[in-house]
């Protein structure tokens, strides 16, 4: 999440528009009366939204859009002073707002601004037509946290995506495959949600700390299964390491490489699982290895919050954007979704 400055321009010369109210919400919507310097709020029920801002003012600008919960929509965008930039993203807006068994949050869709002096021009919200979702099944490492500086890397995914892509993020703190399954506030009421060609990512391991290894293989393969009936595509992603080094500067231990209480290799299950059922890999444990042992013991701490909490586990807002363009980057390779899609830098 970007800090919201004060300094937001707003640029006079736009015609007012309308508010919109949840009798209108099929209605496109558009300008700064629903905003104020720094956020905008529109009274929609439920659902996905195309979001498209024209950015800038008179002066340079550098803006950032969040939403909802801590969510980071659109990277930080430099304009030049005069200039006007337009850019779209699609949100989904749901009740939790959050974490699915948090706080329900404000009702509508909220939008913060933020950067270095941010600038709206004109924001439009109209809801989606044809967007995909990608659903999200996590822990607190994924989920969207309600509390700076904790940050998942579920809530960076979706400044990296454009107009036609949607994060649905149902991580939720402390939860193991096994709590998951048996809440009925979790996957019994996620499931049902789960469109045709929905991606559904499943990050599910650092909580699973004395799950048996033919019970956490269950409950994986169970996880595929429901998401399959559905009629969505399951992606399995490996867990995120532990900041956990060892004297010769690696993270070759069972705490950082996520093997529990039972001597489970929770993540070479995983992998195990991915292989035999035919399901898409992102191998997240291997790629956050590599960078949090290629920045080094002083490097890495600016990735968890170490500074803050003397945490190795949970991830600040850079480190779980870097985390979010590795997720990126794996569904791109694999061809889970097009190149055109996704945003490479701001």
């Amino acid at each position: 999440m970007r800090r919201v400055t004060v300094a937001a321009l707003l640029a006079t010369t736009l015609s007012t528009a309308l508010s919109v109210t949840p009798a209108e919400a099929r209605q496109p919507a558009s300008g700064l009366a629903n905003c104020t310097a720094n956020a905008c709020h529109f009274d929609v029920p439920p659902g996905t939204y195309d979001v498209r801002v024209t950015l800038g003012g008179d002066a340079a600008a550098s803006t950032s859009v969040d939403g909802e919960t801590r969510r980071a929509l659109l990277p930080e965008t430099a304009t030049a002073a005069g200039q006007r930039v337009s850019r779209s993203f699609t949100v989904n807006v749901r009740t939790p707002e959050g974490e699915p068994t948090g706080a329900a949050g404000t009702p509508g869709l909220d939008l913060t601004l933020g950067g270095g002096a941010p600038a709206l021009a004109d924001i439009r919200v109209t809801p989606a037509r044809r967007a995909r979702q990608i659903v999200l099944i996590g822990d607190s490492t994924v989920c969207d946290q309600a509390s700076a500086p904790y940050t998942g890397w579920g809530q960076e995914l979706p400044q990296y995506l454009r107009k036609g892509l949607s994060v649905a993020n149902y991580a939720d703190s402390g939860e193991s495959t096994v709590s998951y399954l048996a809440d009925p506030a979790l996957f019994a009421t996620v499931q049902p949600l789960i469109r045709p060609h929905d991606l559904v990512l499943i990050q599910l391991a650092h909580n699973d700390k004395q799950t048996d290894e033919a019970t956490y293989r269950a409950n994986l393969e169970t996880l595929v299964a429901g998401v399959r009936a559905r009629g969505g595509e399951p992606v399995l992603v490996t867990p995120i390491v532990r900041r956990w080094f060892n004297a010769d500067g690696t993270l070759d231990n069972g705490i950082a490489l996520l093997v529990n209480g039972l001597g489970v290799d929770l993540p070479a299950v995983i992998r195990s699982v991915a292989g035999a059922e035919g399901v898409p890999l992102i191998d997240l444990t291997a790629e956050t290895r590599e960078v949090v042992e290629t920045l080094g013991v002083e490097g890495s701490k600016s990735i968890y919050l170490y500074n803050e909490a003397r945490d190795n586990t949970h991830t600040s807002v850079h480190g779980a954007t870097v985390y979010a363009g590795l997720v990126r980057d794996g569904l791109v390779a694999q061809h889970l979704i097009p190149e055109g899609l996704v945003r490479q830098t701001g």
